[in-house]
């Protein structure tokens, strides 16, 4: 495979994007062809007189557009057929961009290439040396011991594991105040049903995590939105909107915040500590993100000692979201209620789950996957605010971390729907701020994921606006 690179500064793109558009145009003019073998990246790199980080990053975003595919032993070979992105005429159609498609089948949609506004890391980010590690633990385990249902609390080593991660955060807890579950969304579930009622009056920040509001409309909650700032929350709005409507409870995505990337500076995350105490509010804390975050972030569990702060994360951002391993974190009377209802609504939550995410806590250099990934988005944040920037799209927030951005695009206000339409008809899934509002309120935001909007074809198009 020959190519053509630019090279020095007159070069107007990146080495890594000249691969990668020389591939996907090799790949539409029939070139490269289903399962055909490309060059390794040794060899590419050598040919070429490039560095083998460079070809592999590379690869790594052409799989992630599922123009190739990575099998071990058998190197890179052209995925089955063309991406609708790059063949509209190959019979692909868009799905249907409804509430059951956002909810439920988007995650298992992979028909679509191009999944800008996704809240997951790429297939190929995850820790792939130590689940495979965990996996060969585990086959070697006799048959009882996988036997029953577990612990109605989950994994007692996990929980263990968990509580002295917390406590290197200053969180007082120990085992006893962790409760495992299957994924921090069903944690936010059982909060709701355990402390909540019908009717009862709620606060979220503006804009939040989309299955929470799901959640919350589920379970017949007057929700209220208090607009999101770069430092967090609108304080003075919390405050009236706190002594006007009598909220039994605040849920807050404390830092690198889904959508926006934004976190609480210390002094607003004390002041909503201090407001939970005086007119006592629960204070659930969304933390998923904690691990990517900067040295030093605040925590509301930290600072009020989980008496009304209930502490929830989980490992799907940085193991796999295949493995469905969340938490709470919480003080050992609420904690008994929530396992109740834990057990009422889905019994004991997956304990070959738990010891495969114990192990690689434990033996599968979790920390410096960790590093690894925190490098990566941190490189992805660069290029991707570049990109916007270049295409005039507004930014909100440039934490450089974490794996959201919320940007505006240069459109007329009022034509997300369009244009959302619009882009799913091109391969590529938009995630528009009204997902993301109380009620679908209109929105003339974005969110995007770094890790997966670093791809030429999404700025062509959006250039295309």
């Amino acid at each position: 495979m020959k190519l053509n690179l630019e090279r020095g500064r007159t070069a107007t793109r990146t080495l890594v994007e000249q691969i990668v558009e020389a591939v996907q145009g090799a790949i539409t003019q029939r070139v490269l062809r289903a399962g055909d073998l490309l060059p390794s990246i040794r060899t590419l790199a050598r040919e070429h007189v490039l560095s083998a980080f460079t070809v592999a990053e590379a690869y790594q975003r052409l799989v992630s557009l599922d123009l190739i595919v990575s099998r071990r032993g058998s190197g890179y070979r052209v995925a089955d057929g063309l991406t609708p992105a790059l063949a509209p005429t190959s019979g692909w159609a868009a799905p249907s961009l409804s509430a059951a498609w956002l909810l439920s089948d988007v995650f298992a949609d992979h028909s679509v290439p191009i999944k800008a506004g996704c809240g997951w890391i790429p297939n190929e980010w995850i820790n792939e040396s130590g689940l495979q590690h965990a996996f060969r633990v585990m086959s070697r385990l006799p048959g009882p011991r996988l036997g029953g249902y577990g612990h109605p609390f989950g994994m007692a080593s996990l929980r263990e594991h968990i509580a002295a991660a917390l406590r290197r955060y200053s969180v007082p807890a120990d085992a006893s105040n962790v409760l495992l579950t299957q994924g921090a969304t069903q944690a936010m579930d059982l909060v709701v049903r355990t402390l909540l009622r019908p009717g009862d009056t709620v606060l979220v920040e503006d804009p939040c995590y989309c299955n929470l509001l799901q959640i919350l409309q589920l379970a017949g909650l007057n929700v209220i939105g208090v607009t999101r700032t770069v430092d967090g929350l609108d304080l003075d709005q919390l405050e009236q909107v706190i002594t006007r409507a009598r909220p039994k409870a605040i849920f807050i995505n404390t830092v690198l915040q889904n959508p926006s990337g934004s976190s609480l500076s210390l002094a607003a995350a004390f002041r909503v500590v201090q407001l939970a105490d005086r007119h006592g509010l629960w204070v659930i804390e969304d933390d998923i993100y904690r691990d990517l975050a900067p040295v030093g972030s605040p925590c509301l569990a930290a600072m009020e000692g989980l008496n009304r702060v209930i502490y929830i994360s989980g490992f799907s951002k940085t193991i796999t979201p295949t493995l469905r391993v969340g938490y709470l974190a919480a003080h050992r009377d609420v904690l008994a209620d929530l396992a109740r209802t834990k057990m009422a609504v889905g019994l004991t939550s997956s304990d070959i789950a738990e010891r495969l995410v114990a192990n690689i806590l434990i033996e599968g250099h979790y920390e410096r996957h960790v590093g690894f990934l925190t490098e990566k988005l941190h490189r992805a944040h660069e290029r991707v605010v570049a990109s916007m920037l270049a295409v005039g799209m507004q930014v909100f927030h440039q934490p450089r971390a974490g794996l959201f951005l919320w940007a505006r695009l240069p459109i007329d206000p009022g034509h997300t729907a369009q244009v959302t339409t619009r882009a799913l008809q091109h391969g590529i899934w938009l995630a528009p701020g009204s997902y993301f509002r109380p009620a679908d309120q209109p929105s003339d935001w974005f969110r995007f994921n770094v890790a997966t909007s670093d791809v030429p074809v999404l700025w062509d198009f959006i250039r295309t606006l």
